[in-house]
C-alpha cells in the first residue's frame, strides 16, 4: 500500500468517525466527502517513512480536530485556501537544520489541496505555515 492509499484510508476513517461520510450506495461508490473546508495534515521529521507518520483532521466548518483550528481555519480562508499564500511570520529561526516535511491533502471551497513541502527545520516550517502544521499543541 503506498503513502497515499494509507493516508486516504486513515483521512477516510477519520472522515467517516467525525460524520462527514454519508453512508450510503451512491456515495460509497463515489467516495464523495460532503462539501465543507479540510486538510489531512501530517508533518514527517528527517527521513521517516511517510505511511508511518499519524496525521491530524483539521475541520473548518465549523473549525475542529486541530489544537489550533480556529486560527489555522482563519488563516487558510485568508489566503483563500493556498498555504503558499500564508504569509510568513517575522520571527529567527536557528540555523539548525533539522528538516520536516509537512503535506496537506483535502478540500477547500470545492477545490482539492494536495501540498507537500520540506523545510529545514520546524521553526521555518511554522513561519510559513502560521498555525495551519502547529500539530503537537
Amino acid at each position: 500500500m503506498t503513502h497515499i492509499t494509507r493516508a486516504a484510508a486513515a483521512a477516510g476513517a477519520l472522515l467517516a468517525a467525525a460524520g462527514l461520510l454519508t453512508a450510503g450506495p451512491a456515495r460509497a461508490a463515489s467516495r464523495d466527502i460532503q462539501q465543507g473546508n479540510w486538510l489531512y495534515l501530517t508533518t514527517t521529521r528527517g527521513d521517516a517513512p511517510f505511511g508511518d507518520t499519524p496525521g491530524t483532521l483539521l475541520l473548518c466548518d465549523p473549525p475542529g480536530g486541530h489544537a489550533y483550528a480556529a486560527e489555522a481555519c482563519r488563516e487558510l480562508a485568508d489566503a483563500d485556501g493556498d498555504i503558499d499564500r500564508i504569509p510568513a511570520a517575522g520571527v529567527f529561526c536557528p540555523m539548525i537544520f533539522a528538516p520536516v516535511t509537512a503535506h496537506a491533502y483535502g478540500q477547500w471551497n470545492g477545490r482539492p489541496v494536495d501540498f507537500q513541502e520540506t523545510y529545514t527545520s520546524t521553526c521555518v516550517m511554522r513561519a510559513r505555515t502560521g498555525h495551519v502544521f502547529a500539530l503537537d499543541g
